[in-house]
């Protein structure tokens, strides 16, 4: 969200902009306020303004004032403290908490929560707007114990000095404020390193426990509760609630059973409220839209692409519309809407015109489907900040189940469907996620023995995009206990192949779901799949060391650097791999390696030779180089990993090697008085320049040899 200018608004009107306005130095006012009541005195006291209708233009109004009381015990009533909440109270005690999560996994209602315990049960809460500046901010002065902040723009994020300073003027009014945050690891990771602060993220609590405190929230006495549980069968909520249930589905739930009657709560109705429209709902979904082509493109638009803008979902639903052509009507089409004699209809009908521009509106479609469209969303792709409102069907997993009934049900659609997906990709990579998705579904809804054959040709094309979406794809058809055979054996085929695009899609696969979750048979096929970085190959190349890092910073580093040490004594492109992709590792990760290096265990010994070869490579001795010089330069900060480069550099200095001796040049001659491993490369080249036999040994030396 931004805030426009007001001069931008009357440019709109008047076609001025705000420096025709403001021409000469001199300051303007603006006030464009349909239906609204203006005062531009100075007033004081038990002022207020009721506004109707819509806002100019139809843009949001920024708000700030008091959270209303009910809303603040409503949060608080049933709420489930989750594992982080302690360690946020205590976070809070210095004023200000940096709380980050993804939608719908209850932020606001743990930040008024927070607000309200810290504030001594205090109902004075205050909400801020996103674009407010906080370094011209100040508190109320009115009781407000608690400011709740909903996002930051990015160019109203504080530096620290006003931070500082915020949290002075929050200690002198007695308040605490919570900034909430979207979960964008980035920008998370940016605010930490540059103010200095530890943002909390906001991970749901079980929904178990969810439910246990709402419930009793809702039914106050315990005999009741337990009438209502008893009444259900055994191991039915264990079932429902998943653990990746959101707190509002699981309070969708907890309502269901609260407002049953004597007999107690409905399973099916339990069911209803979290799943999808049950198989037998499908075809009454359906039925409606049999003559209807534009709803059933948006049908199965809204399946394939839940969760994105409606712009797109509308997109991607007239394109298939077009690519059905006629496909997904109930009436032949004749060409710009003219008649045509239909000998079986009994006279002439005319045809729909697919270019008529006042289709249907979007609120119709989405009854027409049963979807909605959510709030505005922010959101961030590729380093760009966008918004966008997304459709969402109104029950859980819908979308699942509606693409798995038509592609078992209509033998001519998944052709329709499997073109369609294909040609989506064309036009936008950031749908390969859901694209994959569905194609990774469809193989096991499919069967038989060609279940990956879809799979296959976009494994096999040229756009990455498509051998994106295959290798998403490969991962959701691996959860099949049937089809994981098949993925496997598919991907040791098509790793040996000399396509070097099915080898890609491999690379790919290796470092997504399929690969990380097998890391051993990951490794195996990366291997297989690299021929070296030449030409194309680069491009395979490229991928299969991405997805090394992934691995590796999936939890798997102590097998990949195993592999990788293996890999280096091999002749030919498998040292070519080991080499290229060690200094990649080491600079993505480096708290594993210096921890690994202090413990002198098997790690250690193999880090070090790997170390020691890749400096003593030409070609490869610049980037590891920059690597280690940044390693000794943090290590002057951080007295924890002093030790580590320490055993680094003596162990380095035992064997002095062409490539170690650069290293120690380059560390003897760094500007940083307060570089780690000095005194080490200093002793060693001494030593080496006077032909001391012994300085190998040097750094046996205590103080590393300087006496």
């Amino acid at each position: 969200m931004t805030t426009a200018d007001p001069g931008e608004d009357l440019a709109d009107e008047v076609g001025l902009g705000p420096r025709d306005l403001a021409m000469g130095g001199l300051p303007y006012s603006v006030i464009i306020a349909p239906q609204a009541n203006i005062n531009t005195g100075s007033v004081r006291g038990g002022q207020h303004v009721a506004n109707g209708g819509v806002l100019a233009h139809g843009r949001p109004e920024a708000h700030e004032g008091p959270i209303p009381a009910p809303e603040v015990q409503g949060a608080c009533a049933g709420f489930a403290e989750p594992a982080w909440f302690g360690a946020a109270l205590d976070e809070l005690d210095g004023g200000l908490l940096f709380l980050h999560g993804a939608a719908g996994t209850g932020r606001r209602t743990a930040a008024l929560n927070l607000l309200h315990r810290h504030s001594g049960s205090s109902t004075d809460l205050c909400a801020l707007d996103g674009d407010v500046d906080l370094s011209a901010w100040r508190p109320a002065g009115t009781g407000v114990r608690g400011y709740l902040v909903h996002g930051l723009l990015p160019q109203y994020l504080p530096g620290p000095a006003v931070l500082a300073n915020l949290r002075r003027l929050l200690r002198d009014a007695d308040a605490r404020m919570v900034v909430m945050l979207p979960h964008e690891p980035d920008r998370i990771r940016a605010l930490a390193r540059d103010l200095h602060v530890a943002p909390v993220r906001c991970d749901p609590p079980p929904p178990r426990a969810v439910f246990d405190a709402r419930l009793r929230a809702a039914v106050p006495d315990p005999d009741r509760r337990a009438e209502l549980l008893g009444r259900l069968e055994p191991g039915l909520l264990d079932s429902l609630l998943a653990p990746e249930l959101l707190p509002f589905e699981v309070a969708e739930l907890v309502t269901a059973t609260a407002a049953s009657g004597g007999d107690g709560p409905d399973p099916a109705e339990l069911r209803e409220r979290l799943n999808s429209l049950a198989k037998t709902d499908v075809p009454e979904l359906l039925g409606p839209l049999r003559h209807d082509p534009e709803g059933l493109a948006f049908l199965l638009a809204t399946c394939v692409f839940e969760g994105f803008d409606h712009r797109v979902v509308r997109d991607e639903a007239d394109r298939l519309l077009a690519l059905a052509d006629g496909r997904l009507s109930d009436v032949l089409p004749n060409g710009g809407g003219a008649e045509r004699e239909d000998p079986s209809r009994g006279g002439d009908r005319k045809q729909p015109n697919p270019d008529f521009v006042f289709r249907r509106s979007l609120d119709e479609l989405l009854d027409a489907v049963r979807a909605r469209c959510g709030p505005r969303e922010i959101r961030r792709h590729n380093r760009v900040t966008y918004s966008l409102e997304p459709v969402r069907f109104t029950r859980h997993r819908q979308a699942e189940t509606v693409l798995q009934h038509v592609w078992h049900q209509y033998g001519k659609l998944p052709g329709l469907l499997t073109e369609w997906l294909k040609a989506a990709l064309l036009g936008d990579a950031e749908l390969a996620g859901p694209v994959g998705q569905v194609m990774g579904l469809a193989a096991g809804w499919g069967g038989g023995r060609r279940a990956l054959r879809h799979i296959e040709e976009l494994a096999s094309t040229d756009r990455a995009s498509g051998r994106t979406a295959a290798a998403y794809a490969l991962g959701v058809a691996a959860r099949d206990t049937v089809l994981v055979i098949e993925v496997k054996s598919s991907l040791h085929r098509w790793s040996e192949r000399n396509d070097w695009r099915l080898r890609s899609t491999v690379a790919c696969a290796c470092g997504t779901e399929f690969g990380l979750s097998r890391p051993g048979i990951a490794l195996t096929l990366l291997r297989s799949a690299y021929r070296g970085a030449k030409g194309e190959e680069e491009k395979v190349a490229r991928t299969v060391r991405l997805s090394l890092r992934s691995l590796s910073a999936a939890g798997n580093q102590p097998t990949v650097l195993r592999r990788i040490a293996e890999w280096a004594e091999r002749p030919g492109v498998a040292a070519q791999l080991a080499l290229d992709v060690l200094p990649e590792l080491l600079n993505d990760d480096p708290e594993w390696f210096l921890a690994e290096l202090r413990a002198s265990g098997e790690g250690a010994a193999l880090l070090t030779a790997l170390v020691r070869r890749i400096l003593d490579d030409d070609d490869r001795f610049d980037a590891v180089c920059r690597v280690l010089i940044g390693w000794c330069r943090v290590a002057g900060w951080v007295p924890a990993l002093r030790s580590a480069v320490e055993t680094l550099l003596t162990d380095l200095a035992r064997d002095l090697g062409r490539g170690s001796l650069r290293l120690f040049v380059e560390i003897d001659n760094d500007e940083d008085p307060e570089i780690v491993g000095r005194a080490v490369a200093h002793y060693a080249l001494t030593a080496w320049r006077r032909g001391d036999q012994q300085y190998h040994r040097a750094a046996d030396h205590p103080n590393g040899g300087i006496s």
